[in-house]
């Protein structure tokens, strides 16, 4: 692709991640039922469908070897257009000491999209969805990157009553409570400005399957070294593990482009500083990589300011994707918060 037609995906990309307040990964108060789930063994685990109130099916996944009884449940939610699948290092490193759940946020990875127009709040029932489906006893330990930080805020707000109880642990890593309209992304003001403004007419035309979205779909589906080198800036910071780019890549490729578009404005009007102080009643776990473009440094400060309690760990030369690039000082200081609560 070249000319006009490579500008015009570039700019795509660019707008819609800035406006999402994750590029990197886009480059790089009512309980639900949940129905019976039945298990599939796999090589590594046991495969769930848990089915929420409006009849979209989740992929879960349950790691079963070495589990200790009485074990707290660690359930892991992942970023924008990622999937369960961007936890390696994290489910290798609690295996043993936790039972390990992972799960595909709706429209990623193996799990059905529903109808358009996803919020934050609907993804935050969905982990409630699967809290009570795989865990309705025992302690459960909530841990969530970019988005899935997210997703456990809008939990918090529709149920905290779960929260200091049930929920006696929660790890938020490179997320915000608010404010991703206003992220920069390292680049001038007016040019972030622009993308913000930019962003709603971007994400139209992604979800309308025209034109502008097939061309975009074709160009992040390409291995132009423009994408992998967007994604390296911006997933990563000083270091980049071996084949991460490429890592990052593949796993934002599983995501149809609308169903990223349709999360768009949701992502960018994202606001949980009122639940935030829910969270302070259980032990608080918050990282975050002083590379990080997406979500700020200070975006963890401020969520912090709210819950004075919290561990922060500010991890230096480190960008976005800090369970990938930082994944021993990730998984050293998940295993601790899981010891502290067992």
């Amino acid at each position: 692709m070249a000319g006009p037609g490579r500008g015009l995906a570039a700019l795509g990309i660019l707008a819609a991640g800035v406006a999402a307040g994750a590029l990197a990964e886009r480059l790089a108060t009512r309980r639900l039922q949940a129905r019976e789930f039945v298990g599939i063994e796999s090589a590594t685990g046991v495969t769930h469908e848990v089915v929420t109130d409006d009849g979209v099916s989740l992929r879960v996944i349950e790691e079963i070897q070495d589990v200790p009884d009485g074990a707290p449940t660690v359930i892991f939610s992942h970023g924008y257009g990622l999937s369960l699948d961007s936890w390696p290092g994290q489910r290798e490193a609690l295996r043993g000491i936790a039972r390990v759940v992972l799960w595909d946020q709706r429209g990623h990875g193996g799990s059905e999209r529903g109808v358009p127009g996803t919020t934050i709040e609907r993804l935050g029932a969905d982990l409630g969805c699967v809290l009570d489906a795989v865990a309705p006893e025992g302690t459960v330990v909530l841990v969530g990157h970019s988005m899935g930080g997210m997703t456990i805020m809008a939990l918090a707000d529709q149920r905290p009553e779960i929260f200091g109880g049930r929920v006696r642990g929660v790890a938020l890593l490179a997320t915000s409570a608010g404010g991703i309209a206003d992220v920069d992304l390292g680049l001038p003001r007016p040019v972030a400005r622009l993308a913000h403004r930019m962003a709603p007419s971007i994400g139209a035309a992604l979800e309308s399957q025209g034109p502008v979205s097939g061309l975009i779909e074709r160009a992040r589906r390409s291995s132009s070294d423009l994408g992998l080198l967007v994604t390296r800036a911006y997933a990563f910071g000083s270091t980049v593990p071996p084949d991460g780019t490429r890592i990052v890549a593949d796993l934002i490729n599983g995501t149809p482009v609308d169903v990223l578009a349709d999360l768009l404005p949701a992502l960018q009007g994202h606001d949980k500083m009122r639940a935030l102080h829910v969270l302070d009643r259980c032990d608080l776990l918050i990282m975050v990589g002083d590379a990080d473009l997406l979500t700020p440094v200070g975006h963890s400060y401020e969520i912090v300011r709210h819950t004075p309690s919290a561990e922060l760990v500010i991890l230096p030369g480190v960008g976005h994707m800090l369970t990938l690039e930082a994944a021993e000082d990730v998984n050293k200081h998940l295993r601790a918060l899981v010891e502290r609560v067992s």
